[in-house]
């Protein structure tokens, strides 16, 4: 959705042919069509049965950028590192342990041939979690970040998401694998990811983490059913493809296990996700909702009704005076100029004006430019590998255990 400086504008694709190329390329030529800052990329596709083969064999840019079917993904990852390219992959990584053990091996091999592997966090770049992890570090509003209990977690995040929704102002034509949680993973290692990764991210901010500081303390998955019609709905199918005949619950309906829930602690400090996937609502769109509890406040975002579905950040249980909140609050001003704090009962509200809400879509331009400025110094915060690589041991060991309590 937007020119970076370095990019160059021309872009080698390699897919398969069908739907989900085309979508691609749709979007591609709609944001180089559109009257407001049009991009002006150009695209060389190849669609041949051995189209990643051949992306191995040209070599034909820098950076591989990789999204898709999530069963291969760990595979193209790997080979990809192996054959010397520095990779920005989708998330998730992997989807189950088998692949965790792949992606140990892809970022061992990427530190050997000094390359970069990343994966594509969109969700650092919403402005309310950004702030909500800036507050936590502010040691005169936030205190210090309390342990919590498995009861009472220290940290929460919900996202809730819907098969059926708009992108780009379009309906999203989901592809009929999407359904099948072999391809696309179970929504425990894939929404998760995102929320695992915001709990690491700001607890622990810039700090390398190890698997041996994580414990998995319970697990749970479940499905979301989907009629026929649903499904046909958003893939244009005019049957079940066989790859879904093993989740049919009956002869009009399928189970998609697109929901989970991961209680963890990391060192000391106990965190919850939950990931909810709903066909769709007549409401709004996707919603994400956080705590982080602090000993002096908590920090909070929610997006429900009372907030008209917008992310809202509120200071909840402040501790200190108005007076010095709003002293402390300054601080943070400096770097985000036009925020402000606004009382709103015994709660305060931050006021975060437009400019800072680009939408989800533009985060993955935002996620791109971080990455490139890792690629222009051929490094990576010493941080991010190791609490990447804890990220998945999370996600992936939460699905064997829910797995076993069936």
């Amino acid at each position: 959705k937007t020119m970076l400086a370095g990019l160059n504008s021309e872009v080698q694709i390699y897919a398969p042919a069908g739907e989900d190329l085309n979508q691609h390329l749709q979007r591609i030529n709609s944001y180089n069509t559109r009257k407001d800052a049009p991009t002006s990329w150009k695209t060389n596709t190849y669609t041949g049965s051995d189209y990643f083969q051949k992306m191995i064999a040209e070599k034909k840019g820098d950076i591989v950028v990789m999204a898709g079917n999530n069963a291969t993904k760990t595979d193209a990852i790997l080979k990809s590192v192996e054959a010397g390219m520095n990779v920005l992959a989708d998330k998730p990584m992997c989807i189950n342990t088998e692949g965790y053990e792949k992606l140990k091996t892809a970022f061992k091999i990427a530190k050997e041939k000094n390359i970069l592997l990343y994966d594509i966090m969109t969700e650092r770049s919403e402005i309310t979690t950004t702030l909500q992890r800036e507050l936590s570090m502010m040691k005169g509003i936030f205190g210090d970040l309390l342990t919590g209990t498995p009861e009472d977690p220290s940290i929460i995040k919900e996202s809730v998401h819907h098969f059926f929704k708009y992108v780009s102002g379009s309906p999203l034509i989901r592809p009929q694998w999407f359904m099948d949680t072999k391809q696309q993973g179970e929504g425990i290692v894939d929404v998760t990811t995102h929320l695992v990764d915001l709990a690491l991210w700001a607890a622990f901010p810039e700090t390398p983490l190890d698997v041996k500081d994580a414990k998995i303390l319970a697990a749970k998955r479940w499905a979301t059913e989907m009629t026929f019609d649903e499904f046909g709905k958003i893939t244009g199918a005019k049957t079940f493809p066989d790859f879904l005949k093993k989740d049919l619950k009956d002869a009009n309906t399928i189970n998609v296990f697109a929901n989970g829930e991961i209680d963890f602690k990391v060192k000391n400090v106990h965190s919850k996700v939950k990931v909810l996937l709903f066909y769709s609502t007549d409401k709004v769109g996707d919603t994400h909702y956080s705590i982080m509890k602090g000993s002096l406040g908590n920090i909070e975002i929610k997006q429900g009704e009372e907030e008209k579905y917008t992310p809202t950040l509120y200071i909840k249980n402040s501790k200190i005076s108005e007076t010095n909140l709003n002293a402390e609050f300054e601080r943070l001003k400096s770097k985000y100029p036009g925020i402000s704090l606004v009382k709103s009962g015994t709660d305060y509200i931050v006021d975060i004006p437009t400019k800072y809400r680009t939408g989800h879509e533009a985060h993955f331009g935002e996620v791109m430019e971080r990455y490139l400025k890792f690629y222009k110094v051929n490094n990576l915060p010493d941080w991010e590998v190791p609490n990447m690589l804890l990220k998945y041991f999370i996600t992936t060991s939460a699905l064997e255990l829910a797995n076993k309590q069936k």
